[in-house]
């Protein structure tokens, strides 16, 4: 459909509906609004599911950045229609009735293929059914509008991939910029307004970076609490699912939905009377400068509003580094036991090298040494969660924007060496099992978000996200 037609079609669905006394938006005026906002326009009547669904069908095609790998048209037209039809009934099933949203190509949709984007899955035969999420999403009324690209099997924090492309941050027009990772599509997705919410998976930050590097919020949930059936796995333990939106809001309603929710036990916090602790140890360390002063500008504001902050060191996050780096890692570990098969048969070479080398990290650790990080994080977590109190921890999401990517391909060192970087704060709330919201806090001198990462203690998520919706306005102020 070419844009102009299409454009008249929009207006002229604005203008029978308005004859029908309906005041109808033009879906392109609401599509790059926070996925509760349109939520409420559509439920007021002052939007159409369809007309805003085609819009960003429209969109997608005319994307030039590989973000989705799969569009579902149909399924999500028929999905637009029926929500559109039970909101003029008045009978909608959920607050994101008829909002559209988009997958990582991890999950599951029925007669779609889960690629994880990597070249030995681009044929694999169709899926049979819909991941836990995906259905219930659906069943909320949700508009599944497709599947879309990320880092090959989830294993990396720059969202680079060999295969179907790299998804480009659309915060340089000038020189393409790592997405983030590995759910780069779902960043980039929400970012360049394809959708208003896209869900991802984060391992070991990859909701939470490509949340940061593309300027919009994303949420990592506890382990367990998501259920994870139906997603390709990289590490059982580690694995958890989380949205990116645009706002705080858009992920409690996401993570309601995906939960099969009808409410949400989340409740606002006020900013006053927030405690709030800055880890001091590792995660402060060689900051971009933007990073340094936009982080604490943001303290500074919170304070100002009342929170209570505090410093000082957290002696958890440095045995964390500490134990990574002298025995390796739990994803390591875990993914080479999901995958052996490949990087030691004949689809090794089929593989990016790249996660092929990561892997391989896994096949070279001992049994011991698993057992001592996994015997090492449990006590480390009971001790954190002593310490803190119920305080919340704050931390920059990223200790960098989002770096170019024209140097990361053509230098295999360099790739590693800012790939663990990129990982280093979040992969340590991913050791120690910490649920996290990525807020945007701003930009550095050439227009790249930096992001304000809120964590709290393992299965402590509804007070997090009750946090994070009190301080959104505060931490995204400028």
């Amino acid at each position: 459909m070419e844009p102009e037609k299409s454009l008249h079609r929009h207006q002229r669905l604005s203008v029978d509906i308005g004859e029908q006394g309906q005041a109808m938006q033009d879906p392109t005026s609401i599509a790059d609004r926070p996925a509760a906002v349109i939520a409420r326009a559509l439920q007021a009547g002052e939007a159409s599911p369809v007309a805003l669904t085609e819009c960003l069908l429209e969109r997608i095609a005319a994307q030039r950045s590989p973000v989705f790998l799969a569009v579902t048209a149909d399924r999500a037209l028929a999905e637009a229609r029926a929500a559109e039809a039970r909101l003029k009934a008045g009978q909608a099933l959920s607050p994101l009735d008829g909002v559209p949203i988009a997958w990582k190509d991890l999950i599951d949709m029925t007669g779609e293929r889960t690629t994880a984007a990597s070249a030995v899955y681009r044929d694999a035969a169709p899926k049979a059914a819909d991941a836990a999420v995906v259905a219930n999403a659906a069943a909320a009324g949700m508009v599944s509008l497709g599947k879309v690209n990320l880092t090959e099997f989830a294993y990396s924090g720059l969202g680079l991939n060999p295969h179907f492309g790299t998804p480009v941050n659309p915060h340089d027009p000038a020189e393409p910029r790592s997405p983030g990772g590995s759910s780069s599509g779902s960043g980039v997705a929400v970012a360049a307004g394809l959708a208003p919410l896209a869900i991802g998976t984060d391992t070991g930050g990859s909701v939470r970076i490509p949340a940061a590097f593309n300027g919009v919020v994303g949420y990592k949930s506890s382990e367990g609490r998501i259920d994870a059936e139906g997603v390709f796995a990289l590490s059982k333990t580690l694995d958890t699912l989380g949205p990116l939106g645009r706002s705080v809001e858009d992920c409690v309603l996401a993570d309601m939905v995906m939960r099969g929710g009808a409410v949400t036990p989340v409740q606002r916090r006020p900013v006053a009377g927030l405690r709030i602790f800055v880890a001091e140890s590792v995660v402060l360390d060689d900051l971009d400068a933007a990073v340094a002063e936009n982080f604490e500008r943001t303290l500074t504001r919170l304070e100002q509003a009342g929170a209570v902050v505090s410093r000082g060191p957290v002696p958890e996050f440095t045995r964390a580094a500490e134990l990574v780096a002298a025995l390796g890692t739990i994803t390591a570990a875990e993914a080479y036991f999901e995958h052996h098969a490949l990087v030691d048969g004949p689809d090794r070479d089929r593989i990016d090298r790249r996660v092929v080398a990561r892997i391989e990290g896994g096949r070279k650790m001992k049994a011991a040494e698993l057992i001592a990080l996994q015997r090492a994080r449990a006590a480390d977590i009971a001790t954190l969660a002593a310490r803190l109190d119920g305080a919340f921890l704050a931390m920059p999401t990223a200790p960098h924007t989002a770096p170019k990517i024209a140097p990361l391909e053509a230098d295999e060192a360099r790739f590693h060496k800012v790939n663990l970087k990129t990982l280093r704060n979040t992969s340590i709330g991913n050791f120690l099992n910490l649920p996290g919201l990525a807020i945007p806090n701003g930009t550095d001198g050439k227009g790249l978000p930096t992001s304000f990462l809120l964590s709290a203690c393992g299965g402590d998520d509804d007070r997090l996200l009750g946090a994070g919706l009190g301080a959104e306005a505060v931490i995204r102020a400028a």
